[in-house]
């Protein structure tokens, strides 16, 4: 028997499942090859829209095309669709930790695949103090109650109003900043519609969030290349350990 280390990244979606899960979210998964129909046409993404570009999105070269997801907010239709045919009426509470990809430049803070968690909670009069709620709540449980976090007003296709949320980083020898680490917000009403929601009756609250980002403020980790690296020697800086 020797003693093995999971990857940081499994163990912060333990973590976040458990956290989630005290707060009454099951967990599901989805496709990372998606179809544009989920993400994009259903998330209200039209298709002028800039998230559709090469500089952010990589597709593949077959037809009807598809792309690698470049969030995991198509598993927000796919849930509702699939909970509304099968005759389950809201509420919802689900969480969503996967694999994204994204056409970018990669530096200290952005890597072309990365991991998400995304949130959904849909039923009778949410608001957006519920989301704030469950965020901070969340913030305080992972990151610690000394932990800084500030709500800012930003702009997404899928939510309205939507939110942009940022905790203070400060890695050891580094200057200290505010790093984006999740967007969310009210999920737009033509969400809900697409997957068989009745907006008038019921509302929810969206986001989704960077693991790997969270995992740096919490340990102080200066460079985001370092968890898809392949160096065990970053694996083996963390505690936690598994029995093989």
């Amino acid at each position: 028997m020797t003693d093995g280390h999971l990857h940081p990244i499994s163990v912060a979606v333990r973590e976040i499942a458990d956290i989630f899960g005290r707060m009454g979210f099951s967990v599901a998964a989805g496709p990372e090859l998606e179809e544009e129909h989920y993400n994009f046409n259903m998330l209200n993404i039209p298709p002028d829209h800039p998230a559709r570009d090469m500089q952010d999105t990589f597709w593949t070269n077959e037809e009807p095309r598809r792309v690698p997801r470049t969030q995991t907010s198509p598993m927000q239709i796919r849930y509702m669709e699939a909970k509304m045919q099968g005759g389950i009426l809201p509420p919802y509470r689900v969480i969503v930790p996967g694999k994204v990809f994204r056409n970018e430049a990669t530096d200290a803070t952005h890597e072309a695949q990365f991991y998400q968690n995304e949130g959904l909670c849909i039923g009778e009069n949410i608001s957006l103090a519920h989301l704030k709620g469950t965020l901070d709540q969340f913030f305080k449980e992972y990151l610690g109650v000394e932990a800084k976090v500030r709500f800012r007003p930003s702009f997404f296709p899928f939510t309205e109003p939507s939110v942009e949320v940022d905790v203070w980083y400060q890695p050891e020898g580094k200057e200290g900043r505010w790093l984006e680490v999740m967007g969310g917000g009210m999920v737009h009403p033509t969400v809900l519609e697409n997957a068989g929601v009745d907006s008038k009756k019921y509302q929810g609250f969206a986001f989704g969030g960077g693991i790997e980002r969270l995992v740096m403020v919490k340990h102080g980790v200066p460079d985001v290349r370092a968890f898809h690296a392949g160096d065990i020697r970053f694996v083996y800086g963390f505690d936690e350990t598994i029995q093989n």
